[in-house]
């Protein structure tokens, strides 16, 4: 096979992870006039702004350059790390300064908001998403920082994390929806109100849905409300709940016991009275400290 097949096929696997690690948490290279790794994320970004990122090949970025494919190949292995580089990079443009003072609610929606300006500015980074994408210092540090915000709730460190990747998750699906949209006007030429109101043979079909004409005829179509405020909020009233509920009395199984509601720890079940909550004083007296900082 040809150097140029082989790097065509560079293109479309994936990232290798040792590599990719190495670029994103290696030293920071000195800047130099010229060509460089940083100047090769930045040019490649403006393609993925500008073309969405299928269209992003090395020799695109190249071009930018005004220099030959090859020519990039001495800072970065291919398009399978160049995108993981360009993720962290503009998740360095998420302002992390202190949340002291906000309440877990009022700092994951804050941050919420802020990731889908993110994704708003760089409708391609949706599509980089996996579940075996490599994190770096930039993305590391937008999650610490929701974790800290969301520790603030006094909810055990496991349903921590898990608020934290429920609300990410929101935010993202949120992103791909709207990208999706915009990406069909763009390729198509045609508006998503335009599209629709085009299908007039569709709506005459649908007298066999009575809940959704009962809902039209009444205005519930009339409106619409925003699907992520909606949807951000109905969320944070989920973790709400679960954050009102933490303390409460309940029921355990009289063989499991149960786990702690701190650590995650299971309890031994045993004893008698009230249901046990922790596992020990030092969890009940952390939670006890997390509530105060939470309410202060």
């Amino acid at each position: 096979m040809s150097v140029k097949g082989n790097r065509v096929a560079e293109e479309d696997a994936q990232a290798d992870p040792e590599r990719a690690i190495e670029l994103l948490w290696g030293a920071p290279e000195p800047d130099r006039p010229g060509l460089s790794l940083g100047r090769i994320v930045a040019a490649a970004i403006e393609v993925a702004d500008e073309e969405g990122l299928t269209a992003l090949s090395m020799r695109k970025v190249a071009e930018r350059f005004g220099t030959t494919t090859m020519s990039l190949y001495r800072y970065v292995p291919g398009k399978a790390e160049l995108v993981e580089l360009m993720r962290d990079a503009v998740y360095g443009e998420l302002p992390l300064e202190s949340a002291a003072g906000l309440g877990w609610r009022a700092g994951l929606e804050r941050w919420a908001r802020r990731a889908r300006e993110l994704h708003r500015r760089h409708p391609w980074l949706v599509h980089s998403a996996g579940t075996r994408r490599l994190p770096g210092p930039n993305i590391m540090a937008g999650y610490d920082h929701a974790l800290d915000v969301a520790s603030r709730s006094g909810l055990p460190p496991a349903q921590v994390i898990a608020v934290v990747n429920l609300v990410g998750g929101f935010v993202e699906s949120v992103a791909r929806q709207v990208g999706e949209t915009a990406e069909l006007q763009r390729s198509t030429g045609v508006s998503h109100e335009r599209w629709w109101s085009e299908r007039e043979s569709l709506f005459e079909r649908l007298d066999a849905c009575p809940a959704l004409g009962k809902l039209w005829r009444s205005g519930g179509m009339d409106a619409p409300l925003d699907p992520f405020e909606f949807g951000l909020q109905r969320t944070l009233d989920g973790v709400q709940m679960l954050v009102d509920n933490r303390g409460s009395e309940v029921i355990r199984d009289e063989i499991g016991g149960g786990e702690c509601v701190m650590c995650g720890k299971p309890l031994d079940g045993g004893g008698r009275g009230r249901p046990r909550d922790y596992c020990s004083r030092a969890c009940q007296q952390r939670a006890y400290r997390q509530r105060q900082a939470a309410q202060s």
